[in-house]
């Protein structure tokens, strides 16, 4: 039976999967960029280089309000979907537990890319190890019919809107009990060691707020990305590992959300386009209508507090974040889906297919290509370009990707790195080059 399994063939791919696959692929580069390009104290914060009041406000601002996070969003959905068509084509002609072997085998491959991407291409933003987990976790839900599944997403949207504002309140708690010790008379009460811990992190949260100690960070990210390869390398999986179990805690509901509900969407066809253009219409007057005013409410207090996150932590009562990301992220998406049932923009959605198609060599790319410009075993111009000119950048990457697929797919079946997964998972080597017509 294992002999039967086959990638999935051109004659059998969703055009709309893929061209959204490209488009989420290139829009995930918007928000990764000041990552790549600018310095960890930086790229949130435009106060540290006094960006406020000029372009690159600006260009902080609009991306922040619009984008931010809807991308990463919208391939979460595209890889919940991807999991019911990978399974689903197996179980198709596949007995037993031939499916889930080979899923899980595609699964366990995508970690090892995960360590390839963060340990040799040195992205510490990587998400394919959160989608290598996650997924193997959303292979138990694949036969839920949509409704259960869009019950099981209106959970995780609780359980993660309630665990940002828990962590939030948390900090708030920090700075609440830390400022009534500070008051406590010392020359008459002598403090306890909880005590003397409670303040030391009050202060030190304070401390790290500054302008000073966000100075020092700056300088240190730039010393250390645009230096030798060692202390390139150490600085930034150091940071990857640090930050490893809180990524995984922090992202799991919101990657587990998107999944589901792309699990749902793709059942009941409002991910391939089949649904009534009203539904579009509904997500996205809804999402933005909601999202959009939600976002500001989110930066404008940023702004107010001058960036300082122990004076906005302890004024804010409520983080946004989560709340605003998920709405922008639904109303973007029945944006995207009415450009395409217009019927207008078949131009736009051919052009973005290829790229969705390598959707996976585009992703390990750019962590290649923005590398070799910014890091300092490259051309090292890590910290040296203004916020909105790494959005040039970012320009210049979707140019060559967009080229580069379409070029590729003219001549190969499959994108470089989505063969090697495929002829990975299958244990045998699949075929690249398309067959000439002559054949």
């Amino acid at each position: 039976m294992s002999g039967l399994a086959r990638p999935i063939s051109q004659s059998e791919r969703i055009s709309i999967i893929d061209s959204l696959r490209g488009i989420a692929i290139l829009g995930i580069l918007l928000m990764n960029i000041p990552v790549f390009g600018l310095s960890s104290a930086t790229g949130d914060d435009p106060s540290v280089l006094k960006e406020i009041g000029t372009v690159d406000y600006y260009t902080w601002m609009a991306v922040n309000l619009f984008p931010e996070g809807t991308q990463r969003a919208l391939f979460s959905m595209l890889f919940g979907a991807g999991i019911l068509l990978f399974i689903g084509g197996k179980e198709k002609y596949l007995e037993g537990l031939w499916p889930a072997d080979y899923f899980f085998r595609r699964q366990l491959w995508l970690m090892v890319f995960s360590i390839f991407d963060v340990f040799v291409l040195l992205w510490f933003g990587d998400i394919l190890l959160d989608y290598a987990c996650l997924g193997m976790l959303m292979f138990t839900f694949r036969r839920l019919p949509a409704k259960k599944l869009l019950i099981a997403a209106g959970v995780c949207f609780v359980l993660m809107i309630a665990r940002d504002n828990r962590d939030f309140y948390l900090e708030k708690q920090s700075i609440s009990v830390g400022e009534r010790i500070a008051a406590i008379d010392t020359t008459k009460t002598k403090l306890t060691p909880r005590q003397e811990e409670l303040l030391g992190n009050m202060t030190s949260f304070k401390e790290n707020s500054t302008q000073e100690k966000k100075l020092k960070r700056h300088e240190r990210s730039i010393r250390m990305t645009t230096g030798s390869y060692g202390d390139l390398y150490e600085y930034r999986t150091g940071f990857y590992l640090r930050n490893l179990s809180t990524y995984l805690y922090l992202g799991i509901w919101d990657v587990v959300f998107f999944m589901f509900l792309g699990m749902a969407f793709f059942k009941m066809g409002i991910l391939t386009g089949q649904a009534r253009t009203r539904t579009y219409w509904i997500l996205c007057i809804i999402g933005l209508g909601i999202g959009l005013p939600l976002a500001y409410l989110r930066i404008h207090p940023m702004a107010v507090y001058h960036f300082n996150w122990f004076e906005y932590t302890k004024h804010v009562p409520f983080q946004l974040y989560e709340l605003s990301r998920t709405f922008r992220s639904l109303g973007i998406f029945g944006l995207i889906m009415l450009l395409y049932k217009s019927g207008w923009f078949k131009w736009f959605f051919s052009l973005m297919r290829p790229v969705g198609q390598m959707a996976f060599t585009n992703y390990l790319a750019q962590s290649l290509l923005c590398g070799i410009f910014f890091y300092g075993v490259g051309f090292g111009m890590f910290g040296k370009l203004h916020r909105h000119e790494i959005y040039y950048v970012v320009g210049v990457v979707w140019l060559i990707q967009i080229i580069w697929s379409h070029l590729w797919l003219r001549y190969f079946t499959f994108g470089p790195l989505e063969w090697l997964w495929r002829s990975l998972t299958y244990w045998k080597r699949q075929p690249l080059r398309k067959a000439s017509r002559t054949e």
